[in-house]
């Protein structure tokens, strides 16, 4: 039975959900919406996995939605249901508001949290990736799993207005939105940010000033600059760069998609900080 993966005393604080026009449910879809994600500084995170890795980083669950048909505990992926009113949900309730098909039987609420440059970790040698404008949240949540993956110091969007709660980016980061610290801004406030810190900008552009990334010291406290696979960087940038570098490239076209080419700068830069 799904109430032995809860600790008995929470069994009070289960209720059940089995129409699909309870106000808890038609919130669960408006949060879908960024406005109603600003006003309730609320978002919705799908999955075993991401919602674990959530909690893992800090972040309050305020409710949990369970399907107990399709959850199953994951000793991998653990998650408490201490602080949180759980809620059952019958199979089409569940299917009216699952955002994907595979969410392992459970939808929690969370509060979002402050991300701005003042909230990142403090790093002895930090090494961020920079987005400037990079809209599909396909790109930042791939590029989210880069940075987990490199065990980067930070990936920060220049642009005050992206939404990182997005469930797009939730989803498509696989929980890596909870893991890598993250941050927006503006594209004069993070240049300012960098040069208080002692950082080294390193701006990716097909420019005749730009030289090839292998042939630069990544070893330093850096941020490489990344931006949208159409225009790329802003002339903001390319201005106020310490450097601008380029990827080689051989076929017919002159660019490739921002995830790969971030991840062929992340990792130059972390074979130089392992391998010298």
């Amino acid at each position: 039975m799904i109430f032995a993966q809860y600790p008995v005393l929470l069994l009070s604080m289960i209720l059940e959900i089995s129409s699909p026009q309870n106000q808890r449910i038609k919130n669960l879809i408006a949060l879908q919406k960024p406005r109603e994600r600003k006003e309730q500084q609320a978002f919705v995170i799908e999955g075993v996995r991401e919602i674990s890795l959530a909690q893992q980083s800090g972040y309050e669950l305020q409710e949990i939605y369970l399907n107990p048909n399709l959850y199953q505990a994951d000793s991998h992926y653990p998650i408490s249901f201490e602080h949180s009113t759980t809620y059952h949900l019958s199979n089409a309730v569940f299917s009216k508001v699952a955002y994907r098909e595979s969410t392992g039987g459970v939808i929690a609420v969370a509060a979002t949290r402050s991300l701005s440059l003042a909230d990142l970790p403090k790093k002895d040698n930090p090494l961020y990736l920079v987005l400037e404008n990079v809209e599909k949240p396909g790109n930042i949540g791939a590029m989210l799993r880069t940075a987990d993956a490199a065990g980067l110091s930070g990936v920060i969007v220049c642009d005050p207005n992206t939404d990182f709660f997005n469930p797009n980016v939730v989803r498509s980061s696989v929980g890596c939105l909870f893991t890598v610290p993250v941050a927006s801004a503006s594209n004069q406030d993070a240049k300012d940010w960098f040069a208080s810190h002692g950082i080294t900008t390193y701006a990716a552009a097909l420019t005749d000033k730009a030289m090839p990334y292998h042939t630069f010291d990544y070893k330093t406290p850096s941020a490489l600059l990344l931006g949208t696979e159409a225009t790329g960087l802003s002339d903001f940038w390319l201005q106020e760069a310490n450097q601008q570098v380029i990827i080689p490239m051989k076929g017919k076209i002159d660019s490739m998609n921002v995830s790969n080419a971030a991840a062929i700068l992340i990792y130059e830069a972390l074979r130089q900080r392992d391998f010298g």
